[in-house]
């Protein structure tokens, strides 16, 4: 009687576990395909924007958007122009189809009305 116990505590106690890493895999891979504004679309260029003192570049695109409303999105890419292999997405933006940007100083840039602080903020319209 203790073995078919301890073969069935086994048993679910392997099966929570495998159950438990796949839930956490698709939760993982939901959030860094749907929701990470690193996997965003490439887009075509829009326009190019560089800080007063040159230390950043910001370039922006345009992003057809598929689907039932065939709307436009925005992205934009922050270049630190002492690392220029280093580009992170800085801004996106859901049925825009222009990026104004307005620098209030050296670290801070306004972005069709959001207002980011380089090099760490971002803007995302999902969140």
């Amino acid at each position: 009687m203790k073995k078919t116990t301890m073969k069935k505590r086994k048993k679910i106690f392997t099966v929570s576990i495998i159950l438990t890493l796949l839930l956490s895999i698709g939760i993982f891979l939901v959030y860094t395909f749907f929701y990470n504004i690193n996997h965003l679309p490439q887009g075509d260029f829009l326009s190019e924007s560089t800080s007063p003192d040159g230390t950043y570049t910001i370039k922006t695109y345009i992003c057809p958007r598929r689907g039932r409303e065939n709307s436009f999105a925005v992205r934009a890419e922050l270049i630190i122009n002492s690392e220029p292999n280093k580009i992170k997405n800085i801004y996106w933006d859901y049925r825009v189809n222009e990026a104004n940007i307005t620098w209030e100083d050296e670290e801070t840039v306004i972005i069709n009305k959001h207002k980011l602080t380089l090099p760490y903020d971002k803007y995302d319209w999902r969140n």
